[in-house]
């Protein structure tokens, strides 16, 4: 049976990926300085397998394997977004690339660290029910997250779709008490066009 919403997902990121480079869409940054910050303190030893959702053409990817972490996959739903970074980073990083709906995705492993900038605040109702369930068969049982969604006063729309916005509260009540927020940020993203918008950003631990 023909996953129909998924399908429509994967087009509509299709397009926009065939209408601007991976340099132009609203999301790019040239140094994902939040994102390493949090990692970081959660991971200081660098010895924690990533995985990075939504995470497509992202330099945060170059990053992690240049600091040493030993493995890191990237999941998006967009084959393009893909094929930017691993034309970028070449085939020997210690990298996998997966081409796949957060919503259908069943990890075959256990990661120590998820991170999302790009996906969640995409979802609402049921879907993000199905999100945190994904994420929490995804983690090891020391497992961390790092979330970054749209803040209260950021974009209601992106690439044409409504999103969700959250504050750190909002955030740590996805994750429910299976996780405890050891850090929360604010983050003030400049687009390739000079528009601003407003992140929320958590970091959390897996409780015992």
């Amino acid at each position: 049976m023909t996953d129909e919403p998924g399908a429509a997902r994967a087009g509509h990121w299709a397009e926009v990926y065939a209408a601007k480079s991976v340099d132009e869409v609203s999301w790019y940054q040239a140094e994902p300085a939040v994102s390493l910050d949090l990692i970081e303190g959660l991971a200081p030893g660098h010895d924690l397998d990533v995985v990075d959702v939504g995470g497509g053409a992202s330099v945060l990817v170059d990053r992690l394997v240049t600091r040493g972490f030993p493995h890191v996959t990237v999941l998006d739903i967009a084959g393009a977004a893909l094929d930017a970074g691993r034309a970028r980073l070449g085939d020997a990083a210690p990298v996998d690339w997966v081409a796949a709906d957060i919503l259908t995705w069943a990890p075959d492993r256990h990661y120590g660290l998820w991170h999302d900038r790009a996906v969640l605040h995409f979802l609402a109702g049921d879907d993000v029910g199905r999100y945190v369930a994904t994420l929490e068969r995804a983690l090891g049982p020391d497992g961390s997250v790092v979330l970054g969604t749209f803040a209260p006063d950021g974009p209601t729309h992106c690439s044409g779709l409504a999103v969700t916005r959250y504050d750190a509260q909002a955030l740590a009540g996805v994750l429910g008490d299976a996780f405890a927020v050891v850090d929360q940020r604010r983050e003030v993203h400049v687009t390739p066009s000079g528009a601003e918008q407003a992140f929320t950003w958590v970091a959390a631990r897996r409780r015992e």
